[in-house]
């Protein structure tokens, strides 16, 4: 496939033909040549920006005198392979690189569940850590900020694991979009659409708040993300959140402003620093009718922690949590943890003990985890309430009109497009009314919204990120000096001009500019010096010939090229 791109990519692919001439044609001691190293990326009609990133990337790193190949895959596909499959990794079959990205969610507006749960050893082996990352500096480092409760000792901390994550990366990070999102005005009052920092108006506030203005009462929606599980104790991508966000509640909820306020908790008091006391909220019941009491909240904090693998490290730091009244409990953590009411409280989904616990045993005793369990019906006790999920075509919810804070729209429907073409086409023509994810060109929907005069564009720097992730099982991701070059090798400038068309902020942080108190401003500066990643890899053994990089004297690549 041939990706097309702007003069100034064209240019810079040239420049790296160029740039091969500089590079040594002789060596006197060389080890094997690096192989063909192949990126996974997601396919053009699903993502264009990423797609096209990989490409330019491709192009970026043959100035280092590497030959890479683009590999398009379903979603699913690159799920399976990259995150699912934890093996070795030293045949062909396993990926090299890999396209990704961290989305936007209200708890990320602290830093820990990145900062921690993304690079610390401890979730290489089944939480969000796939490449294995292992650090002990910045273990530390990310252990550290969780217990540290002064603001400015912690921010130090968080400032210190990115710099570590820079010149150890894992990850290479490009940008921090910026996310456009439409809804059509014929259909909703426009200003009871909620804008979240870091987040825009697709944020649980707006889809309770989004009030329809005539005869049309449904939030219609659109994703190109073929949903793999829709369960309260697993996070299957950025459109399952948005579902798991709407039908089940959580103790606390992250407020338009980034904090977290009390929701399915009416209060809480912090006895000591490892101590809180929770009242839940009376007259909570879940959709099947059945009331919410404290043994669903001691079931959701104190049972599922080893059974939900992607929620163990926000669970974790719970050491006991007991009944002290009909509605009340307390939770003592293991340590103080300065994150706690929003990576836990605000995070984990309550989940009705009834359905789940002999779910749980039954799961327990085959040796299984939550993460690849789907039941066919979904319980819990939000705002909107399940109703059906038609594979590769649409979730619908329907307001639960008995929640103490009921929707203002009747349904929420979330259509399936995997084609950014036909996304602009069903806006356009009003059969989706909010434009929840656009990854196309921003021309084009800013000319639909002008010609039509019926659509808002609401656009704002997200809290996600988008980057590329290193499989540190396999040679030669496994050497520091080769990520590191590769790194500094990374035009960012260019992937957000061209590959993003300007709609993007150039990064090389995990923690997003958008959350400038604890985003670490060094990191982001001088990210692009391919004389520097010359350097790098010539310090670190590495040599060329004939244009080709090599191994550091007597290095046998024992990988086989990926077909």
């Amino acid at each position: 496939m041939t990706a097309k791109m702007p003069l100034k990519a064209l240019l810079a692919v040239g420049a790296s033909v160029l740039a091969l001439t500089s590079l040594s044609t002789e060596s006197n001691a060389a080890g094997d040549r690096v192989r063909s190293i192949e990126l996974t990326a997601d396919t053009q009609a699903a993502n264009p920006n990423a797609s096209q990133a990989a490409y330019l990337l491709a192009d970026m790193w043959k100035k280092l005198g590497l030959d890479v190949k683009v590999k398009e895959v379903p979603y699913k596909q690159k799920l399976d392979t990259v995150y699912f499959d934890r093996s070795a990794c030293e045949g062909a079959a396993c990926f090299d690189m890999a396209m990704w990205s961290i989305v936007g969610r209200p708890e990320r507006s602290d830093p820990d569940e990145v900062i921690y749960n993304l690079f610390h050893s401890s979730t290489g082996a089944k939480g969000y850590n796939y490449p294995g990352y292992a650090n002990a500096e910045y273990d530390k480092a990310a252990a550290g900020q969780q217990v540290e409760l002064d603001p400015k000792k912690r921010q130090e901390l968080v400032w210190k694991a990115q710099e570590i994550q820079a010149n150890d990366p894992s990850y290479i990070f490009f940008v921090n979009p910026i996310v456009n999102y439409a809804i059509r005005k014929d259909v909703f009052d426009e200003k009871t659409a909620v804008q979240q920092s870091g987040l825009g108006i697709l944020n649980f506030w707006t889809h309770i708040g989004l009030t329809p203005t005539g005869a049309k009462k449904d939030i219609v929606l659109n994703t190109s993300d073929n949903l793999l599980n829709l369960v309260p104790m697993a996070i299957g991508g950025a459109a399952a959140s948005w579902i798991t966000d709407l039908v089940w509640d959580r103790m606390m909820r992250i407020n338009p402003k980034g904090l977290p306020e009390p929701w399915a908790a009416e209060s809480y008091k912090w006895v000591d620093d490892k101590t809180i006391d929770l009242t839940l909220r009376s007259g909570m019941k879940w959709h099947d009718g059945k009331p919410v009491t404290v043994d669903d909240v001691l079931f959701t904090f104190g049972e599922v922690g080893s059974m939900a693998p992607m929620y163990a490290p926000f669970l974790n730091i719970i050491a006991k949590v007991e009944k002290t009244g009909d509605r009340t409990v307390r939770m003592t953590l293991k340590t103080p943890s300065a994150p706690f009411l929003t990576s836990t409280l605000a995070k984990v989904n309550l989940t009705p003990a009834h359905i789940w616990r002999p779910v749980v045993a039954d799961l327990k005793a085959k040796g299984q985890t939550l993460d690849s369990y789907q039941p066919e019906e979904l319980i819990g006790s939000g705002p909107y309430k399940f109703t059906h999920w038609r594979r590769n075509a649409e979730v619908l919810l329907t307001a639960n009109k008995d929640h103490w804070s009921p929707p203002k729209a009747e349904r929420w429907i979330l259509r399936i497009v995997p084609n950014m073409e036909a996304t602009i086409g069903m806006l356009k023509q009003g059969e989706i009314n909010f434009l929840s994810e656009y990854r196309g060109d921003f021309e084009t929907l800013d000319k639909l919204a002008k010609d039509s005069g019926q659509i808002a564009i609401k656009s704002g720097v997200t809290i996600g990120v988008e980057y590329m992730g290193f499989n540190l099982k396999r040679m030669p991701m496994k050497d520091q000096a080769f990520r590191r070059a590769l790194s500094l090798a990374t035009d960012r400038e260019l992937l957000a001009a061209s590959a993003w068309k300007d709609q993007a902020v150039p990064t090389n942080a995990i923690v997003s500019t958008v959350l400038e108190y604890w985003h670490n401003p060094a990191v982001t500066k001088d990210m692009y010096n391919l004389d520097r990643a010359k350097e790098v890899l010539t310090k670190a053994g590495y040599s060329w010939v004939n244009g080709r990089l090599h191994y550091p004297d007597g290095v046998k690549d024992t990988v086989m090229a990926p077909k």
